[in-house]
């Protein structure tokens, strides 16, 4: 009983707040959004007399509805056919109708009155989502997995036209980094479901973990689900292990629970079954698919490991043939992922099957290699009635006619192919990659890099500009990425993926003119509530308007900016963590010196956002300096060697120093390495200017013999920027630079008076 209790206290402050629908037209809140939908008088009450009237086609979907009401309800709803005479007062119908075809096989038309629901659909899966429309009309508490006291159980009259806008809507899941409970990917197709997605993208192989039973190759678990120990911190810096063996498998009777809870929500689980490379886990077991003996083990690090699959042994082929039909005994999807990414040549090279294999196959070089086995393993599928779809790489060497592609490094792959006739799953890296961080690395959880905030989800558009009307038919939707190489529990995994899943769920479902930023927020802090009810562990949008490093010379105004409906930000002056007992965030904020602003987003249900800071500082102008004699360019100094941080450069000895003509990297860099670009920059007037670096790894900006902007630390490519009050003339500008492995970027950008933000021309760079 204090557990109903607590729910109704809770239910009754987030109402307080607008947190929750209170069952009237000015409080509903569904997502993803629908096409249309118009609001009546009054609503329908839900009681333990309701019954759920079904026909033969919606039988499954009304026993799903039933177990989704009863919990929270306490009702015990009953799921009955229609029967001679019946009174069709106080029922949800759930309705095949052949006359709404135009809605398509997902699209569904849902009619709320003061007597009944009608839920009618042409189609089963449009009757379902009917259902999950439904379930988000009425109060949050309705996703609790316990009875709840002291709710009417209401539901707005509304009449929903409804369908989407794309047929692949999905969410990625790797297991193979970190192993995921069955139980939780349970709870993850109950997520998809909820939000309309229609695909699990399930990651089973990979060089850290084969998590797939195979019964012809039983070493595959037996071996390959073991690593004997895990990195610890970031991958691209850290040479620590936490000597914990890591393992976990999903045996054929696994796979088979899950396809089937997954069907019944109208959910196909796409299996990815990872060649030529990411196989390292594989070749442990059976190294004899290798290229070269080993011995192997599961890889204990991050990255892409040089030991794939070798391209040239028969036996490989058939191996892997082996292994896709026990898959495709196990998942009835359409699409097989076979992966095709990242795929190191270095083996191969070397490696005499191989070399026959291209000499024999008349192909050019090892990229070609690749595209012979992947072009096998689509005529291998297509011959078992299935379409092989791999990551944007099977495109290098020339892409198997009947193969889709699904593109992440970017939007160009998938332009590309839809342009040459393929089918498209867009998931670029840009917006779709939920392991990146969605806020200031300092206050987030560790992840692989990058910066993906909830917004930027949102503005995604899946068709790109590039292709024409006929072209963009090839785009069959969009999926977001959750690589678990940083998420190593269920509950950080829910973090990454949520309210992002939800932007992500509208933008694949709903018309792309109906979509609005403001309105999603809005109907935010309900949908928010509801994943709180059902124990999700969603991460709290924080608050918007701070900067993390801006001067002022003049008193100033801060406006901070509440992320959703109903919440409050509370906020400090001094630094510290904001607080129950902190100001909320009312007006304005106005400074006349040196501040740093904390705010944090609270909920009335207890739930806080990590805290966004901003620091800002009042300036005096800096003078210019004068200096005898100039010439174009900065000079460099090159120091080889591995670094987590921008060093003190004054302790090193450089490798070679130069002059080079503006910012970059001289020469392009080689392995590990650091870099100190020095020199003067010539400003045309006086004003308040802005410095930007986007690097990685980490790169710190001295103007004037000031720090402006601070972007050290391992980190993927990320920008941040710093302001600065200068007169008219030269002053001193430095820039160090780090490259700890991986990509290789420095770009130094500026904003002055009168002039937009563009890199900073060699014009205005002498030494």
């Amino acid at each position: 009983m204090l557990k109903k209790v607590l729910i109704a206290v809770v239910f009754s402050i987030a109402l307080q707040f607008g947190y929750v629908s209170a069952a009237d037209s000015s409080t509903i809140s569904i997502i993803p959004k629908p096409v249309a939908m118009e609001v009546g008088e009054g609503c329908f009450v839900l009681t333990a007399k309701t019954k759920i009237i079904v026909s033969k086609e919606t039988s499954d979907v009304g026993q799903f509805l039933a177990e989704k009401l009863s919990p929270a309800t306490g009702y015990g709803l009953k799921v009955k056919k229609p029967g001679l005479f019946q009174s069709k007062k106080n029922t949800v119908i759930l309705k095949i109708n052949s006359k709404l075809s135009d809605l398509g096989d997902e699209g569904y038309k849902l009619t709320v009155s003061q007597k009944g629901i009608l839920i009618e659909a042409p189609k089963a899966a449009g009757v379902f989502y009917g259902c999950q429309s439904l379930l988000q009309l009425l109060p949050p508490a309705i996703m609790s997995s316990q009875s709840v006291d002291g709710i009417e159980w209401s539901v707005p009259a509304v009449e929903i036209t409804d369908k989407p806008r794309f047929q692949w809507r999905g969410l990625h899941m790797d297991v193979c980094r970190h192993y995921m409970p069955k139980e939780f990917v349970l709870k993850y197709i109950d997520l998809l479901a909820l939000h309309k997605m229609n695909t699990l993208h399930w990651h089973l192989t990979e060089d850290q973990g084969w998590r797939i039973e195979i019964k012809k190759y039983p070493k595959l678990t037996e071996i390959g689900s073991k690593r004997k120990e895990t990195i610890v911190g970031h991958g691209g810096s850290s040479r620590t292990f936490d000597g914990i063996e890591h393992s976990g498998f999903y045996t054929q009777q696994d796979v088979k629970e899950i396809v089937a809870y997954a069907k019944k929500r109208f959910i196909t689980v796409v299996p990815e079954i990872e060649m030529p490379g990411h196989a390292q886990a594989a070749i442990s077991a059976y190294p004899e698919y290798a290229c070269t003996e080993g011995p192997f083990e599961v890889w204990t690090k991050w990255g892409v490991s040089d030991n794939v699959y070798c391209a040239g042994n028969e036996a490989t082929y058939i191996f892997l043939e082996n292994v896709l039909d026990e898959v495709l005994e196990l998942f009835p999807s359409k699409f097989i992922h076979v992966g095709g990414d990242e795929c190191p040549k270095t083996k191969w090279k070397k490696c005499p099957k191989c070399q026959a294999k291209i000499k024999q196959e008349g192909l050019h070089n090892e990229h070609e290699l690749q595209s012979h086995l992947i072009k096998h393993f689509d005529k291998y599928l297509t011959s078992k009635g299935r379409r092989l779809i791999g990551w944007d790489e099977i495109l290098e060497g020339g892409l198997a006619p009947g193969a889709a592609v699904m593109s992440w490094r970017g939007e160009s792959g998938g332009i590309k192919a839809a342009k040459a006739g393929h089918d498209v799953t867009m998931a670029p890296n840009s917006h779709t990659y939920f392991d990146h961080y969605q806020g200031d690395p300092k206050s987030e959880p560790l992840a692989i890099g990058g910066f993906l905030p909830l917004k930027k989800v949102y503005s995604y558009d899946p068709i790109p500009e590039a292709l024409t009307e006929e072209e963009a038919k090839h785009i069959l939707g969009a999926q977001g990425q959750l690589w678990s190489e940083y998420i190593p529990t269920p509950e950080h995994m829910e973090y990454m993926a949520y309210p992002r899943g939800a932007a992500l769920a509208e933008v694949v479902w709903s018309q792309k003119d109906a979509r609005n930023w403001d309105d999603f927020v809005g109907r935010l802090a309900t949908h928010l509530n509801r994943l709180d009810t059902y124990g999700v562990n969603f991460r709290v949008p924080e608050p918007a308007g701070l900067e993390q490093n801006r001067s002022f010379s003049k008193d100033m105004t801060v406006e901070l900016k509440v992320p959703f409906a109903g919440a409050r930000v509370r906020y400090t002056l001094d630094g510290t963590e904001p607080t129950e007992d902190s100001p909320v965030y009312t007006d304005p904020i106005k400074l006349t010196k040196n501040t740093v602003i904390t705010a944090r987003t609270f909920m009335a249900n207890g739930k806080t956002s990590v805290a966004a800071r901003g620091t800002y500082r009042k300036v005096t102008p800096k003078d210019p300096v004068k200096v005898d004699k100039t010439e174009p360019g900065v000079s460099y100094r090159y120091f080889e060697g591995s670094y987590k941080s921008v060093p003190d450069f004054s302790k090193l000895t450089p490798a070679k120093t130069g002059v080079q003509e503006s910012f970059g990297i001289p020469g392009g860099g080689s392995g590990n390495f650091a870099v100190e670009l020095a020199g003067y920059i010539k400003i045309p007037m006086f004003g308040l200017y802005t410095f930007y670096t986007t690097s990685d790894d980490g790169s710190r900006l001295w103007v004037a013999g000031e720090l402006v902007v601070d972007n050290d630390g391992l980190h993927s490519s990320s920008e941040k920027s710093g302001q600065i009050l200068l007169k008219p003339g030269l002053h001193p500008i430095k820039v160090g630079y780090f490259e700890a492995g991986g990509a290789k970027v420095l770009k130094v950008g500026y904003q002055g008076i009168g002039a937009k933000k563009k890199a900073v021309p060699a014009n205005m760079l002498v030494h």
